[in-house]
């Protein structure tokens, strides 16, 4: 259902000061979001600050030529003053990390622009469209909203967040409106071909090392339906490779004919699993993420498993395998009852 956006542009029309934030280890649609948000609101006359509990990953580092995204520090909680609190590309109180005692904790009134399915109650005025493929295009209908002017600025880093965020506009979730939106786009100033060029031509040699450990751990499930694969912090270190380094990785798994589902596992630390679960088929890995306490979209989700990759990496493999195989034997009892 289309967003009624009159309520945000009532809001912008009274506050003076924003602050923006999103999840950790943020992504293209995250930090563009961010950044296209920041430039209209201050076009317009507001005061604003992006700050987030990591830093912008190297890799896309291009998105935020001026250095704008700060990272929170420990006199944060106490030193943003605002009157408005935006959180953006989530839903979710575990995703925020330390930002999460911010949101909390503030006496400003709370926005949620978001496009994942997931959803904590923030006791926020909520503005979300899961049939959307990125947050960046809610940004964009925002900026529309509000009546900012788009400029090159603004429409570089909604561009990233949007061809980021659908794969280079290769996934199922692009539609009609994906395609209007980035035509929007890059008639205003985005320029696709250096959005491309640095994240993807421009490959550290630690990351390229690592993505051939990745893809040679690489285990088959279930005839080959599911893939898996795993990177501890040791493997890391021996190539000299930061953890943003396996953004898209798990990409490659799907690309392999077959596979139905992959999965990532990313050791954080002796206590914590970052688990990535990606779809190709109906099957939807959300459900799965729901009951680690993860959460995203149908065919996008993501878990951080509060223990070890040893007790991460069987849980959710057999999870997800179990799942798959009610759901194959469920269309088996279809087609026998359709004939």
């Amino acid at each position: 259902m289309p967003i009624d956006w009159r309520p945000f542009t009532k809001l912008v029309g009274e506050a003076h000061s924003f602050v923006l934030t999103s999840h950790m280890r943020p992504d293209c649609d995250a930090i563009g979001s961010e950044i296209g948000l920041a430039l209209a609101l201050r076009s317009l006359g507001k005061t604003v600050r992006i700050v987030n509990a990591d830093p912008v990953p190297p890799h896309i580092a291009f998105i935020d030529p001026n250095h704008d995204v700060q990272v929170l520090d420990s006199d944060a909680p106490t030193g943003l003053k605002k009157d408005v609190l935006v959180v953006l590309d989530t839903s979710a109180w575990s995703q925020l990390g330390p930002m999460a005692d911010v949101v909390r904790n503030t006496t400003a009134r709370r926005i949620v622009i978001d496009h994942h399915v997931s959803q904590d109650d923030m006791s926020a005025e909520v503005f979300k469209d899961t049939t959307s493929e990125s947050t960046g295009r809610l940004i964009l209908q925002a900026i529309d909203a509000i009546g900012a002017i788009l400029t090159p600025q603004i429409a570089n880093p909604l561009f990233a967040a949007i061809a980021t965020d659908t794969g280079w506009f290769r996934f199922p979730s692009v539609g009609e409106a994906t395609l209007a939106a980035a035509t929007r786009l890059v008639a205003a100033g985005a320029k696709p071909h250096q959005v491309f060029a640095v994240p993807y031509e421009q490959n550290s040699l630690p990351r390229i090392l690592l993505q051939g450990r990745i893809l040679s751990n690489v285990k088959s499930h279930l005839g080959s339906r599911l893939l898996s694969t795993a990177i501890t912090q040791a493997d890391l270190q021996s190539v000299g490779a930061e953890a943003t380094d396996t953004e898209d990785v798990i990409n490659r798994l799907l690309s392999v004919a077959g596979v139905e589902v992959a999965l990532f596992f990313l050791e954080l630390g002796p206590q914590e699993t970052k688990v990535s679960l990606r779809s190709r088929s109906n099957f939807d890995v959300n459900q799965v993420a729901a009951r680690f306490g993860g959460g995203g979209h149908k065919a996008a989700s993501g878990v951080r498993f509060p223990g070890p990759l040893s007790e991460a990496e069987p849980a959710v493999i057999a999870a997800v395998s179990e799942a798959m195989q009610h759901r194959s034997q469920q269309q088996s009892r279809e087609i026998e009852t359709a004939d």
